[in-house]
């Protein structure tokens, strides 16, 4: 028999209304999984294959991902505007994953400075989308009490995606070349079309998707009330410290790896990218499991406080089993952050009207750390080496631990609350 959620309301008759609301959960479970595998298809694979493959220098790197990157945080906010304003949520993922997939294509017909660059930027504007589109999807199709393990479900499948395409990347980079893995994103990008065609239009409810109240006393909170709201903006401070300490850590890691085993470049970035996803998954779960009993706060401070651990143990050896075995450690961060954060910011926003706002606008802080840290620390590593590099990172990543630990509230309602909401 087909699992389907029916999202109604107590107070509402039992009619043929309600019949165009159900939907297959697994659709969007499809979707998290495909979303996935498009997005891994390039991201971690470019770096090596730039370093590697094309003799680049690790600043040259570091320019074209900070460039396409901070071009892309431009786009963050207007993207999450988009999708609490559009009611063709889905028509935005199907235009967002087409162009993706051409950008894949073109960065392995074309290595070279700008054609790359061109394809890195579109890539970086249009996957601001992505976050913010699942998210609201998730919102709209799932009532409120379910929404904490919903979101670590999709968590989980986002993990799980990403341990396939490594898989499959290791599989194709090692019969083929490393160039070969980039065609594995427009494949990749439509069948994840496909998955979020599947859910129908009628099942999204739009108004809670954006997290408006449903009494409709309230107008959308304006951007100026988003810039003074305390939570948000901790929030963000910890995310931008977070991923700028963060990102850098597996492409510097999978270098590392590349450059000590050259003629398996490619599986060794895969075995990093398995090793902490297949952690990640389990603990996506078990985060969506227990947010609701133990709090966001508490749970989020184990993953704030992996990090720093992990970019201090990578300089103590070079040793290939050592570095994928610290690798597993980004697998309990990464994990708690990608099931929590979506779950903070609705508890953040709810009332507002401004979810996805906010979702890009965390997105853009987050991007910042991201492309910051990318160009930063190629300058290091090429001037200081690579254990210099971990440990600055690592600095940066206490600095991020002590900020949320100390100024960042607890965001989950009472009970009483909830059950209002």
């Amino acid at each position: 028999m087909t699992q389907t959620i029916a999202d109604s309301q107590p107070s509402a008759p039992a009619s043929a209304a309600a019949a165009p609301r159900r939907f297959n959960p697994r659709a969007l479970d499809a979707l998290n999984f495909l979303l996935a595998d498009v997005r891994g298809a390039v991201g971690p694979y470019l770096n090596v294959f730039l370093v590697t493959q094309q003799g680049w220098s690790q600043e040259a790197v570091g320019l074209v991902t900070t460039i396409s990157g901070l071009i892309g945080l431009l786009f963050n906010a207007p993207a999450g505007a988009l999708i609490d304003a559009s009611r063709a949520k889905r028509g935005l993922v199907v235009v967002a994953l087409a162009l993706l997939g051409l950008s894949g294509a073109a960065v392995g017909l074309f290595p070279s400075f700008w054609p790359l660059l061109a394809a890195t930027t579109v890539m970086a504007v249009v996957g601001d989308l992505f976050g913010p589109a699942v998210a609201a999807l998730t919102l709209g199709l799932f009532p409120r009490r379910q929404l904490a393990r919903r979101m670590g479900r999709n968590s989980a499948f986002d993990h799980a995606g990403n341990v396939a395409i490594a898989l499959v990347a290791a599989l194709v980079g090692w019969a083929f070349t490393q160039r070969a893995v980039f065609f594995l994103t427009p494949l990749f990008a439509a069948l994840a079309a496909a998955a979020v065609l599947v859910i129908p239009a009628a099942a999204i409810d739009h108004e809670r998707a954006r997290e408006a109240r449903r009494d409709g006393a309230a107008q959308a909170a304006s951007w100026t009330e988003l810039l003074r709201h305390r939570p948000l903006v901790i929030f963000s401070l910890c995310t931008v410290l977070f991923h700028f300490a963060n990102a850098p850590l597996l492409p510097l890691v999978g270098q590392k790896l590349a450059l000590a085993h050259p003629a398996y470049a490619t599986a060794m970035m895969s075995s990093c990218i398995v090793a902490a996803q297949a952690i990640m998954l389990p603990i996506a779960v078990l985060v969506g499991r227990n947010a609701d009993r133990f709090g966001r706060k508490p749970i989020f401070l184990i993953g704030f406080g992996v990090l720093p651990l992990r970019a201090f143990l990578y300089p103590v050896s070079d040793h290939t089993a050592w570095l994928i075995g610290v690798q597993l450690l980004d697998g309990v961060g990464a994990g708690i952050f990608g099931a929590l954060m979506p779950l903070v910011l609705a508890d953040i926003m709810r009332g507002t009207g401004r979810y996805n706002l906010a979702q890009g606008a965390v997105a853009a802080a987050l991007g910042a750390g991201a492309s910051l840290s990318g160009l930063c620390a190629g300058i290091l590593v090429d001037h200081f080496g690579y254990s210099t590099t971990f440990v600055t990172l690592g600095a940066v990543a206490l600095v991020a631990l002590a900020v949320f630990a100390l100024l960042m509230p607890e965001t989950k309602r009472s009970g009483a609350e909830s059950g209002q909401a």
